[in-house]
């Protein structure tokens, strides 16, 4: 895997600390988990969503796995201070882990896919860690279901540019929309799939804030430096790209965006 395409400065930890929060139960309200199930989080980052999946799971117990050595400090940290003593972290590539040391009852996946060159080849990776009957969560986006009113070429000229360096990276933030053929490719039973969109107006503003402004443009505007290093766009277009996805959050404007949430099982459903 090349290296994330978000960097990992203090700017993309505070980003993903508002992300987690102002999505949380759009995201993982229906995700739940028994006492003493035994659940893989693949790719669990500064632990974002580990809080969630720990906290709405008190019971179960989670191994939590990145490759990032800074990623899993990080997520140590934030889950010592939050007093979450149900997670244990590992810095390990997910092939990395071997079907016959351990399985687990069910899988997490959230905003990982995006980032691999070989997502069917993670995903069957994953189904080989399952037990009989386990099954899979997995969460991604999806950058081109984004529009916005008042909506101008720049700034979906921007918007495009993260699309572009991310596929330059071996990724794909245009993933959400192929959830179904991947996981069917990949061997898995009951999928099903669904989407979550976020809608931000004048009429929800924790969401202008939370996603609109603090989420989703910050996560542009975190890609500037390797955009402009690579001639996608001049400088002064790009400022004027961002200031347009400003405008779409003032009092007139509108913010749309699809998350996609998928289930599916390692075996037939009985």
């Amino acid at each position: 895997m090349k290296p994330y395409v978000h960097g990992y400065d203090d700017g993309e930890l505070v980003r993903l600390e508002d992300q987690a929060g102002i999505l949380s139960d759009l995201l993982h309200r229906e995700i739940r988990y028994r006492p003493g199930e035994e659940v893989l989080e693949a790719g669990c980052g500064v632990g974002a969503q580990t809080l969630f999946l720990a906290r709405n799971s008190p019971d179960a117990r989670f191994t939590s796995i990145d490759i990032s050595a800074e990623s899993i400090a990080t997520a140590r940290l934030r889950l010592s201070e939050a007093g979450i003593t149900n997670v244990a972290l590992e810095e390990t590539d997910l092939f990395a882990l071997h079907p016959g040391e351990k399985s687990f009852d069910s899988i997490f996946v959230c905003f990982l896919l995006e980032h691999l060159s070989e997502p069917v080849r993670a995903l069957c990776h994953l189904r080989s860690m399952l037990r009989p009957g386990g099954r899979i969560s997995v969460i991604e986006g999806d950058h081109g279901s984004f529009f916005c009113h008042p909506e101008t070429a720049l700034s979906r000229r921007v918007v495009r540019c993260l699309v572009e360096l991310q596929r330059e990276c071996g990724g794909d933030s245009l993933i959400g929309r192929k959830l179904h053929p991947l996981l069917k490719e990949s061997g898995y039973r009951g999928i099903e799939v669904s989407p979550r969109t976020v809608y931000a107006d004048a009429g929800r503003p924790e969401w202008v804030e939370g996603f609109s402004r603090r989420t989703f443009i910050k996560m542009i505007e975190g890609v500037r430096d390797r955009v402009l290093e690579r001639d996608m766009i001049s400088p002064d277009n790009w400022n004027r790209g961002i200031g347009d996805l400003y405008r779409a959050t003032e009092r007139d404007g509108t913010f749309c965006y699809t998350f996609f949430r998928a289930f599916a099982y390692r075996d037939p459903l009985p």
